[in-house]
């Protein structure tokens, strides 16, 4: 085995363009930034993890800039030095260096397991415990355009066969005129495919108990987040009005995030984001939380590039509790393709990749293009 000591961190930022903006209740994004880290070892392997968040600071406070100089100066010193098969005892040092800060987090743990699997010559998945399947389904996450351009987007992805199942994103605008134009969206869809919607948190109590009844009558399948993160309490009577799934995503970052919403009732499925929750064994946790409340639990993305979709679906093939299937589409919405090798999607949905550690070879070609000076 070659030496796994670890020499040197290196983070890069790139600004990756979309096909199309990219809307949230809040905000839109035309370009994805990502925060690539490498970690390299004394026998000269290297692994990457991403740091990415969606759209920005607005979502969990985090940004490629905060990530960078979380990363440089206070994560470096903690892994200089140190073993990458060292993953538990490094992460768990970090922890006492820097609260929160989980996308940073996440970044560093990836790229951890994705050197030592490269150390093994072995895929991710076999450090997880092994791949149970191979593929996971894969849910399309509509755009902002009119309803007649929404509606032809998503019959393009179901007669192509990409795709089955479709979110759109509500809150950012008046809340009966949102619920009107994903009810048209839903109804046009009926027999194809199935629609859930996606508020950011961005609706209060009143308006969620208005209109969130006239989604789930219009055959809208699963309601994911409308109301603030830290309101569980409304989240929890919420529930218990719908008779579709209610999705718990902003309220839930940490393993003890989900034992609450598991004992308040205040959601049937998790939205776990190998991203927010800080990585893939802090992932583990918060899954192992939710199996054992009987909750489902939904492969959720922060719109990341190739190397964190790729984790992503390493984690949701060697895990059973990820059992809601997943929205790992980021790498789709990227107008350039920056691994060698693409990932693999088809029939509704993405493939595992082969190969040792993530199983994907960046293009850094395509890596310097889109490195910020």
């Amino acid at each position: 085995m070659s030496d796994l000591s670890i020499v040197s961190v290196e983070t890069t930022v790139l600004d990756v363009p979309l096909v199309r903006p990219h809307k949230f209740a809040t905000t839109s994004m035309d370009a994805q930034p990502i925060l690539l880290v490498g970690i390299t070892t004394g026998g000269g392997v290297t692994g990457y993890g991403e740091g990415v968040v969606p759209g920005g600071p607005w979502w969990g406070g985090e940004s490629v800039e905060t990530m960078q100089a979380v990363v440089e100066r206070y994560l470096v010193p903690v892994l200089i030095g140190r073993r990458v098969d060292e993953i538990t005892g490094i992460m768990a040092d970090i922890e006492r260096v820097v609260a929160g800060a989980r996308f940073a987090k996440a970044a560093v743990d990836i790229a951890l397991h994705d050197a030592w699997a490269r150390c093994l010559d072995v895929p991710v998945h076999t450090l997880l415990g092994g791949a149970f399947r191979t593929s996971v389904d894969v849910t399309w996450a509509l755009g902002s355009a009119p309803v007649e351009e929404i509606i032809a987007e998503a019959r393009e992805k179901i007669e192509s066969r990409k795709h089955f199942s479709f979110k759109l994103k509500m809150g950012a605008l008046d809340p009966a005129t949102d619920t009107e134009r994903v009810l048209r969206v839903t109804e046009a869809l009926a027999g194809q495919a199935g629609v859930r919607v996606d508020f950011n948190a961005r609706w209060d109590r009143l308006t969620a108990l208005r209109h969130l009844p006239w989604l789930a009558d219009g055959g809208v399948q699963l309601i994911e987040q409308p109301t603030p993160g830290e309101q569980l309490e409304v989240l929890a009577e919420l529930n218990a009005l719908l008779p579709i799934p209610v999705m718990a995503d902003e309220s839930v970052h940490t393993p003890h995030d989900a034992l609450e919403v598991a004992r308040r009732g205040a959601a049937d499925v998790i939205a776990v984001k190998t991203t927010k929750c800080g990585g893939l064994r802090r992932s583990r946790e918060v899954v192992a939380v939710a199996r054992a409340a009987g909750l489902a639990c939904h492969g959720a993305t922060s719109i990341e590039g190739p190397i964190g979709t790729a984790a992503s679906i390493h984690f949701a093939c060697a895990e059973p509790g990820i059992d809601f299937g997943t929205e790992l589409f980021g790498p789709l919405l990227f107008s350039e393709e920056l691994l060698q090798e693409p990932l693999r999607y088809s029939d509704g949905q993405v493939h595992l990749p082969t190969g040792p550690g993530l199983g994907v070879e960046l293009n850094m070609d395509a890596v310097k293009r889109w490195t910020r000076n």
